[in-house]
């Protein structure tokens, strides 16, 4: 537990902006992405009640992972499901059996736990340096950003209200900010009928067990992708975002944690689900909370909307969806920006290794995709190597350089 936020007490005050903060990262998780469950549903021809079950499972493990990690340890570790492995399966579970698909979440997820357990993970997320994480950082954040002022065309009354409300609680109330485009946004979608909440009906989900069968097809074209797609796709932008603004709990924790979850609901229908990435940018900085003690409260809040989503399946997830692509995209960009902001001055902070950094940014913005692997692994990949040749053996040199004029001046 980290003694910063246990020396901090709690004030009823404390709460409402990391709540916020939680509530928000849940609504652009499940409006932004979530339609690829269902569209993976669709293609492996699942039932209603497994479908439901899907939605259950994965909610109710992101949110139950989230509360325990951000609790144990006081810092806003927010969980999520991987949103690549998702887009992977739209595909996959179109020639994977059910159950055999079910058996690759649980082999991909106990491989997990063995990552977790070894400690590895940890050891290479400790020799990035800080202005490739943070270029990191900003090239996966960069299209959110240019996304919370593209909706204009689409939509100008929404995004301008949003944006302008923005900019007045910035400068007369900045803690209000997020809080209070939230609410100015969903009051004028009420108002223009463009969320329709009399049909809700709220349902609870029913869990449904599917026996995994294990098969190497299944292995090696879903359980091995969905490894590596969650593992460089998640996980390591994961940890970079709480390590960008300060926060130092160990990845080998939380990746035994959600790799145990994932095992634990994966015969009821959960892919794969980790620490977020883009939505944990969303409780990790100062829009969250000034002081980064409270922030872990953000990670209990979200926990809390995640559980309270699955509990009731697919009911709530399918009013998150309803909301306007626009509004989805404007409220996640301005919430975005201070980490944006701050992300970019870390690559510019240190004049060694601002070049690779910057490399590091704008690859990771090109959303580079190959061999089935996302653009912020790629994006990593580039920015090492520039920072490998434009500092590391130049840096070797001139040390050795060193060592040797001062041995001959001895």
């Amino acid at each position: 537990m980290s003694s910063r936020a246990a020396s901090s007490p709690i004030r009823l005050s404390d709460l409402v902006h990391p709540a916020i903060a939680g509530l928000i990262s849940v609504i652009v998780n499940y409006g932004g992405t979530f339609i690829l469950v269902f569209q993976a549903a669709k293609v492996a021809g699942l039932s209603p009640e497994l479908t439901a079950s899907w939605v259950w499972s994965v909610s109710i493990g992101v949110g139950l992972t989230g509360l325990f990690l951000s609790w144990r340890y006081r810092e806003p570790i927010i969980t999520a499901w991987s949103t690549p492995a998702a887009a992977f399966l739209v595909t996959a579970l179109a020639t994977t059996p059910y159950p055999e698909a079910i058996g690759a979440y649980m082999a991909s997820a106990a491989a997990f736990v063995g990552l977790g357990l070894s400690g590895c993970f940890e050891k290479v997320i400790r020799l990035i340096p800080p202005g490739i994480a943070s270029g990191l950082l900003a090239g996966i954040l960069l299209p959110f950003g240019i996304g919370a002022f593209g909706g204009a065309s689409v939509d100008p009354l929404l995004v301008g209200l949003l944006v302008v409300a923005y900019l007045a609680l910035k400068r007369f109330s900045a803690r209000y900010a997020v809080v209070g485009i939230l609410v100015l946004g969903l009051a004028l979608l009420l108002v223009q009928g463009r969320v329709d909440l009399s049909e809700l009906k709220l349902e609870f989900a029913a869990p449904v067990f599917t026996s995994p069968e294990f098969s190497v097809n299944a292995l090696l074209s879903v359980a091995l992708p969905l490894f590596l797609i969650t593992l460089t796709g998640q996980y390591m932008p994961g940890m970079l975002v709480l390590r960008n603004d300060g926060f130092r709990t160990s990845a080998n924790p939380i990746v035994t944690v959600t790799g145990l979850g994932s095992l634990v609901m994966a015969p009821f229908g959960s892919h794969a689900f980790n620490i977020a990435a883009i939505t944990a940018a969303i409780a990790t900085g100062k829009e969250a909370h000034e002081n980064p003690s409270k922030r872990w409260i953000a990670g209990i809040a979200a926990g809390c909307f995640y559980v309270l989503v699955g509990v009731f399946g697919v009911t709530l997830a399918a009013v998150f969806m309803a909301f306007p692509a626009t509004f989805i995209t404007t409220l996640a960009g301005l919430a975005l920006l201070g980490t944006i902001g701050g992300s970019l001055a870390g690559v510019m902070a240190d004049p060694a290794s601002r070049e690779a950094a910057l490399i590091t940014f704008l690859a990771s913005a090109a959303n580079i995709k190959l061999l089935g692997i996302g653009g912020a692994f790629w994006g990593l990949v580039v920015g090492l190597l520039a920072h490998l040749v434009l500092n590391g053996r130049l840096l070797r040199r001139r040390r050795a350089g060193r060592t040797g004029n001062e041995a001959a001046a001895k």
